[in-house]
């Protein structure tokens, strides 16, 4: 019974209609009777019907004409009630024009009754329209419900709209927006009983229809999302929402400001990462962190055989184990040369992807000797068992901190990079693949502003003009294997990661999504090896791949044995940063003295 008595658009209108057409004959026989003083002469009730019938059908016939039955009763308003007055006027005109051309169609007719009823018109079917807002009033805790711009057109567009009109949610929709190009059209038209506007027209739209919040289509492409964004900022809207299809049903979700910075590769190819890991053995290092626990749920997700998960973090392996638990878990620190070698004989995998690294900048700077540790003498470790071991495809996960690197971690790994470039693979393919920040890592600037945002501010950066690269991690991670399923070794691949973001425009992105209040910036300066921007080439000789978001960096020959020489010689002298140097040239140390 209570779903029957919900309200949709559909009951709305029918509603409408049948106390337009039932107020219609109380009106206009009360325009008779005031006339009449209330005793109508028997002659003028005889053609009483004729008018009744042609009058109503003109008058609801306009009505619907000025869009007056699709509109939410709870939010009638001043410029509905303007819509009902000229759709009664043209409906009295057409009254008396038909009365004009045709004098005997309603003979004997009283023309002061137009006028009478005209007026008892507007005030019973204005009335009726007006009541529940009037009665709103005197509600203790008025409606939420907020007048709402749709953004976006998509197959379920009507669908939302008819799930919004038809539930008590807190949006309802009175514009929508026309964006992508194939969509544009549509302009002009209605769907759902609801106007459709372009995006040229959206300030005019929010300023004339009172607009206070916004729902994004989920199938907007993320090229126009910022656009949209920003352009919804602009005009003061902040509650802005987006849609997501959840077992064919449309659900509304914040707007979160991963999705404002993702990039959304164009090249992303399913079918290539499907044939390459289906039925493979994979060995993950690193398999508890953010970049090596997606990587193992994408593998995992495409069919892999079986997935060897090796961390140091008995916690992170646990985690990572709770989601997959067909894995084999192997808790080993990377510098274990002998118990690393154990695993991989052991397990004998035929792709082992290295993403075990310290990352974080100044923890490596505090903490030089543990960097080149694990980072360059567990890699080393890590590439020689798989070698030995015959492991087809040897992935090493690196980062544009690799480029020209102003920091220890950024020096480590790039001397990663040219081991994986120079050692003999025997009868393994090696390949390194290089991109920047991930949107949700362990160590992204992301879960930090929105703690510092949560606890009322300040939110805290170290430069206003440093920048970085984002990208989705489960999209770094499906690029990353994709690279490696078109490789044959050698190869250091980079990840096109779109384009670099300014921090502090990230922050004040994320104060107007996320805060109540108005926080502060606060910035702390540049952090020991810490530079303004991130990049991802050496030089402008890459190689372009059969993908465009993946490309190919000139190999850097450097001679094996003298490599070997000058990584060992790292854990004897007291002047780590001079030893870095020695091996990558273009490393520049930037820290306090």
């Amino acid at each position: 019974m209570r779903r029957w008595l919900q309200p949709n658009s559909t009951k709305r209108v029918a509603f409408f209609l049948l106390t337009d057409i039932a107020f219609s004959f109380f009106t206009l026989y009360l325009a008779y009777l005031l006339r009449f003083n209330f005793e109508i002469p028997a002659e003028f009730l005889e053609p009483f019907i004729t008018v009744a019938i042609t009058l109503i059908v003109f008058k609801t016939a306009f009505i619907y004409l000025f869009r007056n039955y699709t509109i939410v009763w709870r939010f009638y308003s001043l410029a509905e009630a303007k819509n009902l007055f000229f759709a009664l006027i043209l409906a009295y005109l057409f009254l008396a024009s038909i009365h004009l051309i045709f004098p005997t169609l309603f003979a004997p007719f009283p023309r002061s009754v137009i006028f009478i009823d005209l007026f008892l018109s507007l005030v019973f079917l204005g009335g009726i329209r007006l009541f529940k807002r009037i009665m709103l009033g005197f509600e203790s805790n008025p409606s939420p419900l907020n007048p709402t711009l749709l953004i976006g057109i998509s197959p379920n567009t009507a669908n939302l709209i008819q799930s919004t009109l038809a539930t008590s949610r807190e949006y309802y929709p009175i514009a929508i927006i026309a964006v992508q190009e194939k969509n544009l059209n549509m302009i002009g038209s209605y769907l759902g009983n609801i106007k459709i506007y372009g995006i040229d027209d959206l300030s005019d739209v929010i300023r004339t229809k009172n607009i206070t919040a916004a729902i994004i289509d989920g199938s907007l492409p993320n090229t126009y999302l910022r656009d949209v964004y920003e352009k919804l900022s602009e005009n003061n809207i902040r509650e802005i929402k987006r849609t997501r299809l959840l077992h064919e049903n449309n659900t509304i979700e914040e707007l979160s400001v991963e999705e404002l910075l993702a990039r959304h590769p164009k090249d992303l190819d399913s079918q290539t990462i499907g044939a390459f890991i289906q039925n493979k053995k994979v060995l993950i290092t690193g398999a508890g962190g953010s970049i090596g626990s997606e990587i193992a749920l994408q593998c995992h997700r495409f069919g892999a055989s079986s997935l060897v998960l090796v961390d140091h973090s008995e916690y992170n392996l646990y985690q990572i184990g709770e989601k997959i638990p067909s894995a084999q878990l192997h808790l080993c620190n990377i510098i274990d040369r002998e118990t690393f070698g154990h695993i991989v004989q052991h397990t004998k995998p035929d792709i082992l992807i290295h993403a075990a690294a310290y990352k974080h900048v100044p923890l490596c700077e505090q903490n030089p000797h543990a960097a080149i540790l694990n980072n360059i003498i567990g890699s080393r470790n890590v590439i020689d068992s798989a070698i030995e071991h015959d492991v087809s495809k040897i992935v090493i996960i690196s980062t544009d901190k690799a480029v020209r690197p102003t920091n220890i971690m950024g020096a480590t790994k790039r001397i990663v990079e040219l081991y994986a470039q120079n050692v003999d693979p025997r009868n393994s393919e090696i390949v390194a693949v290089r991109f920047g920040n991930v949107l949700g890592s362990s160590g992204s600037v992301i879960p930090k502003f929105k703690s510092q945002i949560e606890s009322g501010g300040p939110i805290t950066i170290t430069h206003p003009e440093i920048e970085r690269y984002f990208m989705l991690i489960s999209e770094a991670c499906q690029l990353v294997l994709q690279a490696t399923a078109i490789a044959r070794g050698g190869e250091l691949f980079i990840l096109d990661m779109g384009e670099s973001v300014k921090i502090v425009d990230l922050a004040n992105t994320m104060i107007r999504l996320y805060a109540t209040q108005p926080i502060e910036i606060v910035y702390t300066g540049l952090r020991p090896g810490e530079k303004l921007y991130e990049e991802l080439l050496i030089d402008e000789s890459e190689r372009k791949t059969v993908f465009e978001s993946i490309m190919i960096a000139r190999s850097t020959p450097y001679e094996i044995e003298r490599l070997k020489y000058d990584i060992d010689s790292l854990l004897n002298i007291s002047d780590i940063r001079a030893g870095l140097r020695r091996i990558v040239p273009e490393y520049t140390p930037i820290y306090e003295a």
